[in-house]
């Protein structure tokens, strides 16, 4: 969010709970659950040229949560799972949805995993990133591999800020490539 405002873009930051300082001049939505982020991002995608989902939310969310304290009884407690909604794939089926980029965080088989994403999605661009020991998460460096229908480019490891200046730079120029592509009403 805060590279796409240092390039000039107006910000909507859709976000579940976390500790991260809103960057400035972002307008941010704060949701709770899965449901919550699916209704913002939908009722926001239409006035929007980009839409880039950065995280997805957990694929799977209990079927019933406990009004109060479950107790000890001794008896094991099965867990019944329900699908979270996919929000980026909804964005991607309406029919005026904005440029799409995706987010693939995988631990094997990187390219194939991302590519299957980006086709299966619909999206017109996915930033895939391998996570596993030392590699994605809780680390101040990162590398993408970026891909769109037709092409690909890698991102060398960097610092996360430094990265996400690239990416935005190769969003913007995607995004221009694809609409000057596009003929006018």
């Amino acid at each position: 969010a805060a590279a796409a405002v240092q390039a000039g873009a107006s910000v909507r930051l859709i976000s579940g709970p976390v500790a991260l300082p809103t960057p400035a001049a972002v307008q941010r939505v704060d949701v709770r659950s899965a449901r919550q982020m699916r209704d913002a991002v939908i009722a926001a995608a239409g006035s929007h040229d980009i839409f880039i989902s950065a995280a997805a939310v957990g694929d799977y969310r209990p079927h019933a949560v406990a009004t109060s304290k479950l107790k000890k009884s001794g008896k094991p407690l099965a867990l019944e799972l329900v699908q979270n909604p996919d929000i980026l794939a909804e964005v991607a089926a309406l029919p005026e949805h904005p440029f799409l980029v995706g987010f693939a965080a995988e631990t094997d088989d990187l390219e194939r995993h991302a590519r299957d994403k980006l086709e299966r999605k619909g999206l017109d661009m996915i930033a895939a990133n391998r996570v596993g020991e030392s590699l994605g998460f809780e680390r101040g460096e990162n590398a993408l591999l970026l891909l769109w229908p037709g092409g690909r480019e890698e991102l060398a490891m960097a610092d996360k800020d430094v990265l996400a200046k690239s990416l935005i730079e190769r969003v913007a120029a995607r995004h221009a490539a694809v609409h000057a592509k596009t003929p006018k009403a």
